[in-house]
């Protein structure tokens, strides 16, 4: 089985951190999630992002996370593939050059990483996605088209890969996004 590495910190949304840190380990995978600046057994803040009718998403307090890996650590050589949750933290994890330059490691590796939601935010900051075909919150759009992406408006629920990148809209698509990067993990 494979070693997932996932990069979060605080204000991450909630499902996309707990959900996939859950599944990918009920398959049978290690999964290692950590921040920039903490240890493992340290927490980070979760949100809780809702579609309710509104012009964007509500946010609501999550829970803390525990982490079970060291940032500071990690050797991306020991991972066979990255997943990058949304919510807030990408918009601040992005001006972190470590954080850009592990990304890229996995890009130019061609081991699998799977983004969901404003994870497009690291994908774009790291300039992984040109000429690639990537789905996100909507609000990201702009992003993913400035850093030489192509946006794909798809359903809440669906996901998309694109050799070995996986991506998708928000937490309703983890059954689609999940199924998809654990084809490319196994």
């Amino acid at each position: 089985m494979a070693k997932v590495l996932i990069i979060a910190g605080d204000f991450v949304e909630d499902y996309e951190l707990m959900v996939p840190f859950q599944a990918l380990q009920a398959m049978g995978h290690e999964v290692i999630a950590v921040c920039p600046g903490k240890k493992p057994g340290e927490t980070i803040k979760t949100a809780i992002h809702d579609f309710e009718g509104d012009q964007t998403y509500t946010e609501k307090p999550g829970h803390l996370f525990a982490l079970n890996g060291d940032f500071a650590a990690v050797k991306t050589a020991e991972f066979d593939a990255l997943l990058i949750p949304g919510g807030r933290a990408p918009e601040y994890l992005r001006l972190n050059a470590e954080v850009i330059e592990l990304v890229r490691h996995f890009d130019a590796s061609k081991k699998p990483i799977a983004a969901i939601c404003h994870g497009a935010q690291l994908l774009a900051a790291a300039d992984v996605i040109r000429n690639k075909r990537v789905s996100a919150y909507p609000a990201c759009a702009p992003e993913v088209r400035l850093a030489g992406g192509e946006y794909c408006d798809i359903s809440v629920t669906d996901a998309i890969t694109d050799g070995k990148l996986v991506t998708a809209p928000a937490w309703p698509a983890h059954p689609a996004w999940l199924k998809q990067f654990n084809a490319l993990l196994n």
